[in-house]
């Protein structure tokens, strides 16, 4: 009987310590330690965008061909300046309204597309002056 007074009291003391250690453990671990994922990737994704340069100034030229293109082209700003002064023939001046805000918008993409692909330019002739000076 004595053994299992002794038993039981030894139980709820390692309880008890267990607990109290299990607290302190949980309220150091609540400090958000930083994760490994966040020490790698501190750099500006400069391999990455070299490596999708080509398929960037791709998109850009094509959606400056269609902006510049004729009026049959869909897209183009001509198409849609033509179809502005048809509404506006037709008297249509809501539809003239809207259309005219499309066209604006639609202008202001061409010297921001253009702007752009002087950039990414610029940023292909570093990535291959990167390139050539790691492989030497």
């Amino acid at each position: 009987m004595r053994t299992r007074s002794i038993a039981l009291s030894s139980v709820a003391v390692a309880t008890a310590l267990l607990g109290v250690a299990g607290t302190a453990a949980a309220a150091a671990d609540s400090t958000p330690a930083p994760s490994a994922s966040a020490k790698t990737r501190t750099g500006d994704g400069a391999q990455a965008l070299c490596k999708r340069a080509p398929r960037i100034e791709k998109r850009l030229h094509r959606a400056l061909q269609r902006l510049q293109g004729k009026e049959g082209v869909r897209g183009s700003v001509a198409r849609l300046e033509k179809r502005v002064s048809k509404a506006k023939a037709a008297g249509h001046t809501e539809i003239e309204t809207f259309l005219n805000h499309k066209l604006t918008h639609r202008k202001s993409l061409v010297p921001m597309l253009q702007q752009r692909q002087k950039d990414l330019a610029k940023v292909a002739t570093w990535c291959r002056t990167q390139h050539n000076a790691a492989s030497s």
